[in-house]
């Protein structure tokens, strides 16, 4: 795991941001993705409690990068790479932790987020940022050093989707060179998820000589 300074000094105040998921902080990585991502997950994965376990159970944790303020997790970004995402659990995971009846419903909710990558990409699998901890620019400290395993790993593009409910995530996104290639309306899932409308953006990876100029 490795890691980046970013602050004055390094001191009081910095954040650092790390490759993987600290050891020991895999609940507090999933409090922060159901924080993000509760209101969409919830009728898959809901009640919260039980959720989070779950996700904290199955969280691959070097799928993902991490920032810390004064040592506490504040932020992360998972991916989605060689076939392992950041939230993972096989179907058997989900029927054993809720039940074969419910835990076939919910394993139809959740392949409606399945997303598989294209030759050359990095799924992006969302980024959550503590409120308390927004303003410091966290969340495009975290996409740079997604794009930056995305080079490393001979992608060619990052890719994620975002909803229509969630204006300041895509607005961030378009400031950090993501640029909107498809949107897909579902109105049939507003009243169910909470949004009606999918918008999958793209942002191309330089190659390493492109990144030396």
């Amino acid at each position: 795991m490795s890691g980046n300074a970013v602050g004055p000094g390094g001191g009081p105040g910095s954040v650092t941001v790390l490759r993987g998921v600290p050891a020991g902080a895999e609940r507090r990585a999933a409090d922060l993705y159901w924080e993000a991502f509760g209101r969409k997950l919830g009728p898959a994965l809901g009640p919260p409690g039980k959720a989070v376990g779950f996700i904290a159970a199955h969280l691959n944790a070097d799928r993902a990068v991490s920032a810390l303020l004064d040592g506490r997790l504040v932020g992360l970004a998972g991916y989605q790479l060689d076939g392992r995402p950041l939230t993972g659990g096989s179907a058997s995971d989900v029927l054993r932790a809720y039940g074969r009846l419910r835990g076939l419903h919910r394993l139809a909710l959740l392949a409606l987020f399945e997303r598989r990558p294209a030759p050359g990409q990095l799924v992006m699998d969302g980024i959550a940022v503590d409120a308390a901890a927004r303003g410091r620019g966290i969340g495009g400290l975290l996409l740079e050093e997604v794009a930056a395993v995305a080079a490393e790993s001979g992608c060619q593009e990052v890719r994620l989707d975002v909803i229509d409910t969630n204006p300041r995530a895509r607005a961030l996104y378009e400031r950090r060179g993501f640029r909107a290639v498809r949107t897909e309306r579902t109105p049939y899932l507003r009243g169910l998820l909470g949004f009606g409308a999918v918008t999958t953006m793209r942002r191309a990876v330089p190659t390493p000589e492109e990144g030396a100029l």
